[in-house]
């Protein structure tokens, strides 16, 4: 055990205010009563001298510890919550707030049947709130509900389907709610480190390079929450935001241009982020263009264009196994949540890592030295073509399509009534697919994708591509 340091007052040197940690404060208390009163007085943990002693420190150490907070909130390298705050503002930014998820939701009843501040809850316990008044016409009608827990809540297909609020003409079972497409997920409070990064990026605004400066120019704005980093170009020289040659690039970038990708924000305050900062004759380059007018001559308007990041679904199925016991439906839930925060925390045009994807998983093991469970196997996969219609039949491993161009052997198979882990199997030509898993429902004219999945890490198509993680596409079981 090591010995407890000796007593120091508050400091403040290279790494801020510096305080005695408790046990310095009760060691030192108790050495100064021993010398007031005698080194023989008896001081052990249960005399009341020690008792009071230990008390009183406490209550000096909890004062010592909020001093070096309030310290600490004074720089955004080392503020949290509130206090991070008010150090933003004088950057002039804000924490980005949190959103709400929506859905889609069918809701059927009584033809005329009018709904007043209704609710549909999903299978997790969430509710959903329906438009107020809400008309039901023709016996059905599709409505955008909103989730009332905040940030990032997941609905996979069909999951929101309990009438919370029955009322006359919508309850069960006559009236019934439902999800054809998964929700749309919200987006959480801004934590302190998205936050702290983003006002390190402020500060580089008058930055010694254009580029650095409208990169934080463009992040400034409001709403905006990704901006592309500059990847080299293939061939060089010149990156994914500048082209400094006379041609075009390998990448198919005009001359002299500047490729900015920003995501999220009004297009109208991003191109005028990129106005303002980018330099004389530089031609700006992406499929989403504004007509910006100069704010100190009203009668010059210049197109300004950027690209909006590309999304790209990933598949991730996980196979995990128990060490000693089969892993919980709340660890399977937590890795498939991990997976999710992975590829939507990915930087535009970052590379989707197989075995980032694992250490995310195992840091939610208690004891990597004694884990409770493992990453038995796993595949990913960019669902991207070979999307068909398709019809099936309950309780058959038979798959029609309506097209089979690329359809191979090994693919999943995404679809509704298709069990989740369902590949194809035994596959030679025609428009008959056989399945490892038989249907669970009798369907016509469903959306069908095929994916080939891998073991392998997955770039993305172009610079402008962003992963896309939905709960939906990642499959978490036990072996």
């Amino acid at each position: 055990m090591s010995a407890t340091p000796p007593y120091a007052p508050p400091t403040i040197g290279p790494s801020g205010l510096t305080v005695a940690s408790y046990q310095s404060i009760l060691a030192d208390n108790i050495q100064a009563y021993l010398n007031i009163y005698g080194q023989s007085q008896y001081v052990g943990q249960d005399s009341p001298i020690y008792q009071l002693l230990s008390i009183l420190s406490l209550k000096q150490a909890d004062q010592n510890n909020g001093l070096q907070l309030a310290y600490n909130q004074s720089s955004p390298q080392t503020a949290v919550g509130a206090g991070l705050d008010r150090d933003l503002k004088m950057n002039g930014l804000a924490r980005l707030p949190y959103t709400y998820s929506t859905a889609v939701l069918t809701v059927a009843g009584s033809s005329g049947a009018v709904v007043t501040n209704g609710f549909a809850q999903d299978q997790a316990g969430n509710l959903w709130a329906l438009p107020t008044p809400l008309t039901i016409t023709g016996g059905s009608v599709n409505v955008t509900a909103v989730c009332t827990t905040p940030g990032n809540v997941a609905a996979d297909p069909g999951t929101i389907n309990i009438v919370a609020t029955p009322q006359l003409g919508w309850s069960p079972p006559s009236g019934s709610v439902t999800n054809a497409a998964a929700a749309v997920p919200g987006v959480q409070v801004e934590p302190d480190s998205n936050a702290r990064a983003r006002q390190a990026i402020s500060v580089a605004l008058p930055a010694l390079t254009p580029i650095a400066s409208t990169v934080a120019a463009v992040l400034a704005v409001p709403g905006v929450t990704r901006v592309a980093p500059g990847y080299p170009t293939p061939g060089g020289p010149g990156t994914s935001i500048e082209n400094p040659t006379g041609a075009i690039d390998s990448w198919g970038n005009p001359a002299h241009s500047i490729s900015i990708v920003a995501e999220g924000g009004t297009p109208a305050a991003v191109a005028l982020a990129i106005y303002l900062k980018k330099t004389i004759g530089c031609l700006t380059n992406g499929t989403t263009t504004v007509a910006v007018q100069d704010p100190t001559n009203p009668n010059y308007v210049e197109n300004i264009s950027y690209y909006q990041p590309t999304y790209l679904p990933i598949f991730v199925n996980v196979v995990l196994v128990g060490y000693g016991a089969s892993p919980t439906s709340a660890q399977i839930a937590g890795v498939q949540s991990a997976v999710v925060a992975y590829l939507n925390d990915l930087a535009i045009g970052e590379t989707v890592s197989y075995s980032a994807i694992i250490a995310e998983i195992m840091t939610l093991d208690a004891s990597l030295t004694s884990p409770a469970f493992g990453v038995k196997a796993m595949q990913m996969g960019s669902i991207v073509a070979n999307s068909t219609t398709a019809d099936t039949t309950a309780t058959s491993t038979s798959i029609t399509v309506a097209s089979a161009t690329g359809v191979a052997n090994g693919q999943l198979i995404l679809a509704t009534g298709v069990p989740p882990n369902t590949f194809v199997t035994g596959y030679a030509s025609g428009t008959t697919v056989t399945m490892t898993n038989a249907a669970t429902a009798t369907a016509t004219g469903i959306s069908a994708q095929f994916v080939t999945v891998a073991s392998v890490d997955i770039d993305m198509p172009a610079y402008y591509t962003v992963s896309e993680g939905v709960a939906g596409n990642v499959e978490v079981s036990a072996a």
